[in-house]
C-alpha cells in the first residue's frame, strides 16, 4: 500500500513539473508574441505619422509650384494606396508584408519626386513652414527605420525561441507561428547614382 502511494506521489510530482514547464513556455511565447505585435504597432504608428504629414507638405509645395500637378497626384495616390493595405501581425504572411512594404516604397519614391520639385524653388526652401515639415518628415523617416529594425529584432527573438527544441513542441501544440521580417527593397543593395 505504501508503495502505491509513493508511486502516485512521484507520478503526480512529475506531471506537476511537466505542467509547470508547459505553462512557463506557453507564457513566455505569449509575451514574446505580444512584443512582436507591439513592435508592429510602432511601425504602423510611424507610417501613420508620415501619412499625416504628407498633405501638409504637398499643400506647402503646391503653393510654390502650381504646374507640377502630376507629382502631387502621384504622391496622393501613393498615400491612398499605402493606407489601404493593413496587416494583422498575428496572422502576417511574408507576402502581405512584402505588399505593405512595396506600397510604402512607392510612397517614398513619390515623396522623393515631390522633394525634387521643391529643390527647383529656392524661395520654398527658405519658407519656415517647409523647413519644419522637412525636419518632421526626416525625423519620421528615421523613426520608421528604427521601428522596422525593432520589429525585426523582436520577430527574430520570437522566431528563434519558438523554433528551438523543446519550446518548438509547445509552439506547435498551441499554434505559435513564425513571424515574417521586413526585408530591404529590391535593388537597395546598389548605391544610388548621384549626379550634379
Amino acid at each position: 500500500m505504501k508503495k502505491n502511494v509513493l508511486i502516485t506521489i512521484i507520478v503526480l510530482a512529475v506531471i506537476g513539473m511537466i505542467a509547470a514547464w508547459l505553462i512557463g513556455r506557453y507564457n513566455i511565447m505569449v509575451t514574446m508574441e505580444e512584443n512582436v505585435e507591439n513592435a508592429w504597432g510602432q511601425v504602423e504608428n510611424q507610417y501613420q505619422r508620415r501619412m499625416d504629414l504628407i498633405p501638409n507638405l504637398v499643400s506647402t509645395v503646391k503653393g510654390y509650384a502650381t504646374h507640377e500637378q502630376s507629382t502631387y497626384t502621384a504622391v496622393m495616390e501613393a498615400r491612398a494606396k499605402a493606407t489601404q493595405i493593413t496587416i494583422d501581425p498575428a496572422n502576417a504572411t511574408p507576402e502581405q508584408l512584402a505588399a505593405y512594404q512595396n506600397a510604402q516604397g512607392e510612397l517614398s519614391q513619390a515623396l522623393g519626386r515631390l522633394l525634387a520639385v521643391a529643390e527647383n524653388y529656392p524661395e520654398l526652401k527658405a519658407n519656415e513652414n517647409f523647413k519644419q515639415l522637412m525636419d518632421q518628415l526626416e525625423g519620421t523617416e528615421n523613426r520608421i527605420t528604427f521601428a522596422r529594425n525593432t520589429f525585426n529584432d523582436t520577430a527574430k527573438e520570437y522566431n528563434t525561441f519558438i523554433r528551438r527544441f523543446p519550446a518548438n513542441i509547445v509552439a506547435s501544440m498551441f499554434g505559435f507561428q513564425y513571424k515574417p521580417y521586413f526585408k530591404a527593397e529590391e535593388g537597395a543593395e546598389k548605391a544610388p547614382k548621384v549626379e550634379f
